[in-house]
């Protein structure tokens, strides 16, 4: 077949599909081109998905009659002052979104600005441009797109469903909005008000998008290293979800997905979230524009940074800094409370059905609460400590106590142990005094060859932290010195758990994620064992150096360490509230 030239028409086609894959991606551009307008409110409408149409306007500068012909062209900007791609500061600079969508679906631009006398239109449908004409308008831009990808069927077929596609445009806006919280924002999506949010601090809209109740409970974060500034805010480790879409990165204005900050923010929790969780966290950086490169891919949510360690060790470091601060109520995670079905008499008032249902319940745990209660000693005075008073320990397991708000705290005594100890260990280890206790008899521990290849390979980390290992013939490893801080530790159960900590700590930063892997292990096997009864001065001391020691909210796999019951919530409990 001899080689030809593609119409433009198709040329367009085929570069429109890098830039507008989906609808939410010519939201995406359409409030960005909005926002580099200069708009002080942006309201975006959506039906069916942002296929059937997607509606953006705003009151920015507009766009002169004379260049809305050329707007629609590619490659034509307004925003790009150096052809050398280098100081990039504005959201938009390729000159591709409008020309790509006008390729892919119905356009229509509606655009006035402040000193014109009427608006203009100009309409661009699968790449045929009508002439622009005058019509009535306000001042700003009004752009619509309609019937996506009639254009071109192919992609249009690989379309999700609409509500898949609406709440990817939703998400869209969503992060928007949140770079942007000096602007107003409404979003409409089949004449459902997702939000309507006025212009407003930054606090205030992350509490707007986040949620308030995530929002009360986030730290404050802030960090500076040469000329990046980081700041934002992010969640304590109690308040984790199953995906992350409650994560927001904004760089130099511009909201971005990209994969080292997700990896940086990941890491700084890594051992205070449990696995398969994501933390909370809007973040925001500020760098100067020559050191970053934001012309990695169309769609421009991609970034390459000049300094990439020094990024992600500055958010690494700050995240850290700003989980390093002694436990409070405020963010403890509240204990879940059960619920139970009752069934009343036809007959009986509701508010005495509640009565005998509290009763029935209290009555059948009271032969639990005799024998799991230690006896009580004499009440305890008044605390000021954040965890409060200890009042008792319940299956040997847990400790209560009460704090100085009336809240009612119940501790995980072994989960609470392990953190103390791995901060206690990491402590020694960062100031190269881990004790090793050499075995009077070294021991020989038998594993699958794979498992002793790990081990093995890993030797050196372990001598640092005081175990030290060699080889003993084929599938063996030979121990001959452990942690002085273990006392009498089960050799082979400490072994097998290490490797598989090894094997599952991965390749990004390998030797900090296996030391904190092993580290952690090793305060599990140090730790205060649940089943063990304490002594009221043992669940004190307990409760006092968690207050003292960073990160105690949470132990080293990430669980919780220490739940709260408000009095609001025993109220509910027992009916005296709705």
């Amino acid at each position: 077949m001899p080689i030809r030239r593609l119409a433009e028409t198709t040329i367009n086609r085929i570069a429109a599909g890098e830039v507008i894959e989906r609808p939410a991606a010519a939201v995406k551009e359409l409030v960005e081109n909005a926002l580099d307008a200069g708009a002080k409110r942006i309201e975006v409408i959506l039906a069916g998905g942002g296929v059937e149409r997607i509606e953006i306007i705003d009151d920015g500068c507009g766009i002169p009659e004379a260049e809305l012909p050329l707007a629609i062209e590619r490659h034509a900007t307004s925003k790009l002052q150096d052809d050398m791609l280098v100081q990039i500061s504005t959201l938009g600079f390729r000159g591709e979104a409008l020309p790509s969508i006008g390729a892919a679906a119905r356009l229509t631009l509606i655009s006035r600005p402040a000193d014109q006398d009427s608006a203009w239109r100009i309409d661009v449908a699968g790449g045929v441009v009508t002439a622009a004409r005058p019509v009535p308008g306000v001042k700003g831009t009004r752009a619509i797109a309609e019937d996506l990808f009639y254009a071109t069927p192919a992609r249009r077929k690989f379309l999700r469903s609409p509500r898949a596609e609406a709440e990817a445009a939703e998400r869209t806006v969503w992060r928007l909005a949140l770079a942007a919280p000096h602007v107003a924002f409404r979003l409409v999506s089949d004449e459902r008000v997702v939000f309507d949010l006025p212009a407003q601090e930054e606090a205030a809209r992350i509490a707007a998008l986040f949620g308030r109740e995530a929002a009360n409970t986030m730290l404050p974060l802030m960090a500076e290293r040469e000329d990046v500034r980081l700041s934002g805010l992010i969640g304590p480790a109690s308040l984790n979800r199953a995906t992350s879409q409650l994560q927001s990165f904004v760089v130099n204005g511009r909201p971005v997905q990209d994969s080292m900050l997700r990896l940086s923010l990941r890491l700084a929790y890594r051992d205070v979230i449990p696995a398969g969780r994501f933390p909370v966290a809007a973040l925001r950086l500020e760098l100067p524009d020559d050191a970053l490169d934001v012309n990695v891919h169309p769609a421009k949510s991609e970034l390459r940074f000049a300094d990439q360690n020094g990024i992600r060790s500055l958010v690494i470091g700050a995240i850290g800094r700003a989980l390093s601060v002694p436990v409070s109520l405020a963010s403890a995670p509240v204990a879940a409370l059960p619920t139970r079905r009752f069934y009343p008499l036809p007959a009986m008032p509701k508010s005495t059905a509640r009565g005998f249902a509290e009763a029935e319940l209290a009555l059948a745990a009271l032969p639990v609460a005799r024998t799991v209660f230690q006896e009580q000693d004499e009440p305890e005075p008044e605390t000021d400590h954040p965890l409060g008073a200890p009042l008792a320990q319940i299956l040997d397991t847990y400790v209560l106590a009460q704090a100085p708000d009336g809240s009612l705290v119940i501790i995980d005594q072994h989960a609470a142990h392990e953190r103390l100890t791995e901060e206690r260990l990491r402590a020694q280890f960062m100031e190269g005094r881990i004790a090793t206790q050499p075995l009077l008899v070294p021991v020989v521990v038998e594993f699958p060859p794979m498992e002793t290849a790990r081990l093995l390979a890993e030797a050196e980390i372990l001598a640092r932290l005081g175990l030290e290992i060699e080889a003993f013939g084929p599938g063996a490893v030979l121990v001959r010195a452990l942690p002085a801080a273990l006392k009498e530790p089960d050799a082979a159960s400490l072994l097998r758990d290490l490797a598989e900590e090894f094997a599952e700590s991965g390749a990004p930063l390998a030797l900090e994620a296996k030391l904190d892997a092993a580290l952690a292990r090793l305060a599990c096997h140090r730790s205060i064992r649940a089943g063990r009864r304490l002594q009221r001065e043992e669940m004190d001391a307990l409760l006092r150096e968690m207050e003292a020691t960073p990160r105690a909210a949470t132990c080293s796999h990430g669980r919780p360490t220490f739940l709260k019951l408000t009095r609001a919530d025993l109220e509910k409990m027992f009916g005296r509230r709705a």
